[in-house]
């Protein structure tokens, strides 16, 4: 069984050195652990394994990396793997966004959800749902981040996107659906953050959101 305390010390501070099997042990306990072999921005986040600036100057970077420690895959954003990542993310969004739909539906009624509605007629300033109740409305950008480091981008993104006038009129609700992230965790980001978000917008996990939607009149059909 691999230790963590035990790769930790195969690592020479004066060298700043990883030894390949420890490195390879660690690549293996990940797969065991998660059914694939890391990625870099995991890499830097897991323990067990060395920052991936060493991997870049030992190994000319991760693809070097896999390809010293012979794996199957030593490129995740080329060929196959690609193309299979990207299948399941479009699938994966397409289920998140349908339950989402489904829910604003029968809290608010279908005449009210709006789903990939435009503000403008250039079909960039989008949002995934916009909504009306009885006291006003507000706009949904659904993403899903794969890691903390991944939620900052995304939110750096969406954040980019909504600062047009256009997409400022009203409060957006940017929903992050990964259960796995904390709510903490989140929290650290906002706070550090130099861009702050505005206060009409909010970031919130599916819970939250349903939460707040039940504190929210529904608009009557006459």
């Amino acid at each position: 069984m691999i230790n963590n305390n035990d790769i930790k010390k195969s690592f020479n501070k004066k060298k700043n050195f990883w030894e390949i099997d420890k490195i390879k042990e660690g690549f293996k306990k990940f797969f065991n652990e998660n059914n694939r072999y890391p990625t870099a921005t995991e890499i830097d986040e897991c323990s067990y394994l060395p920052a991936s600036r060493t991997l870049q100057r030992r190994f000319n970077g991760v693809v070097g990396l896999r390809q010293a420690l012979k794996l199957d895959i030593t490129d995740f954003t080329k060929g196959k793997v690609r193309s299979e990542k990207a299948k399941n993310v479009n699938k994966r969004a397409y289920t998140l966004e349908k339950n989402i739909y489904d829910f604003l539906n029968k809290k608010f009624g279908v005449e009210f959800v709006h789903r990939e509605y435009f503000f403008s007629d250039d079909h960039r300033t989008r949002t995934d749902f916009f909504v009306y109740h009885k006291h006003g409305q507000f706009s949904v950008d659904v993403f899903y981040p794969s890691n903390k480091h991944n939620f900052i981008g995304c939110l750096n993104s969406k954040m980019r996107t909504y600062r047009s006038d256009v997409m400022m009129q009203y409060p957006v609700i940017f929903l992050q659906m990964n259960e796995n992230l904390k709510r903490e965790d989140i929290d650290k980001v906002l706070i550090n953050k130099k861009n702050k978000l505005r206060s009409d917008q909010q970031v919130m996990c599916y819970e939250e959101f349903k939460n707040f939607c039940s504190k929210k009149t529904s608009n009557t059909v006459i």
